[in-house]
């Protein structure tokens, strides 16, 4: 899909969502204030390096979703990078100039981003970058930086790894663009679990298949490998959802679809329970996608900035969500009578998803 036209679609979408969330608001606000929220009136502002995927609307939603707590935020402006590190950079200078009081931002291209992090931050603004680490230190270039032990994650799924496949086995893993630090964290655990056992290899391109965590290019790269190595033992991917369309090459080249360490999504919940009786090796294992680090970030940006109460941590936990073989602590879930691109872990109401991303 062209750029501009996918963008459209996403601010469109966006824009639905918010009107979505201001209906909500005024219930919100009447409820009792998040100790979060200071009584200084502020703007905010969000902006993605690329906002053109169904998780990102998601989490995008569940943002706006946090800050219509707070009374005092009087309005939230969002922007799409859409792939591109300089028009990213131009958002976030864009939001400053605007005049907002506090930026939430997902720093996707990682250290490119932080000049524009740090002119904002000496401009006043509080600046809160999340999730992906754009370097720097919190104090100087930024207010803080709101992460999450991705490592743990990689942990998780390599204990897990070692459980289905005790004598080893190939392990393919893709994560999102180029050098981001949720891939490289997540490698870190991995190999921690797996290297001491001398037992597993892993193949395609190291540190991980590159995918920018955009379906397209996800099915396209796992495709590829599907072709490339006749043995693959199990897939490990940071944004599951994206490879399902690409499952059905297992087929098409005789094999079953091996098993696959990830995060949630209803469309991936969904094809395992209606593909895993036809494959025995297609064990699935999911820790939470986490829509919900951004209202972490969005608290963080609107205490700083309001003078509210500062949260108790600036790290939002790496969660297991659901696993295939023991059903703990969740088993895999599926809501088939709603659309695929919806994360069943997230706080946001699974109906309330589903207007979203059918927009």
């Amino acid at each position: 899909m062209p750029e501009r036209r996918r963008g459209a679609i996403v601010a469109f979408a966006l824009a639905c969502v918010a009107v979505m969330v201001s209906a909500g608001a005024s219930s919100a606000r009447t409820s009792a204030k998040p100790s979060w929220c200071g009584p200084k009136k502020i703007t905010l502002g969000l902006t993605d390096g690329f906002g053109g995927n169904s998780w990102r609307l998601v989490t995008t939603a569940s943002a706006r979703d946090e800050a219509a707590k707070c009374p005092s935020v009087q309005s939230l402006s969002y922007a799409d990078g859409q792939g591109n590190t300089q028009k990213a950079i131009s958002d976030i200078q864009g939001m400053v100039a605007k005049g907002i009081n506090a930026l939430v931002v997902f720093p996707d291209a990682g250290k490119a981003i932080l000049p524009a992090l740090t002119s904002a931050y000496k401009a006043g603004v509080v600046t809160v970058p999340y999730r992906v680490t754009p370097g720097g230190k919190a104090g100087v270039n930024y207010n803080v930086f709101v992460d999450t032990p991705f490592q743990n994650a990689g942990v998780a799924w390599g204990k897990w790894i070692k459980q289905i496949l005790p004598k080893g086995g190939n392990v393919l893993f893709l994560s999102g663009p180029q050098g981001n630090s949720q891939g490289l964290e997540e490698r870190v655990g991995l190999h921690k679990v797996l290297d001491p056992t001398h037992k597993y290899k892993f193949i395609g391109a190291q540190p991980f298949e590159v995918t920018n965590w955009d379906p397209a290019l996800s099915q396209k790269v796992l495709s590829a490998d599907i072709a490339k190595y006749p043995k693959i033992d199990v897939i490990v991917s940071d944004f599951g959802p994206s490879l399902v369309g690409a499952l059905g090459e297992f087929k098409k080249s005789g094999r079953t679809i091996p098993a696959l360490a990830t995060s949630d999504g209803n469309v991936l919940g969904c094809y395992w329970k209606q593909n895993h009786a036809a494959n025995p090796t297609f064990k699935l294992f999911t820790v939470s996608t986490q829509n919900d680090h951004a209202r972490l970030a969005i608290d963080w940006a609107v205490a700083l900035a309001t003078g509210g109460k500062k949260p108790s941590t600036t790290h939002f936990p790496a969660l297991t969500f659901e696993n295939s073989v023991t059903g703990k602590p969740h088993p895999v879930e599926c809501r088939a009578n709603l659309p695929g691109d919806i994360y069943l872990s997230a706080e946001l109401p699974a109906s309330v998803q589903a207007k979203l991303v059918k927009k």
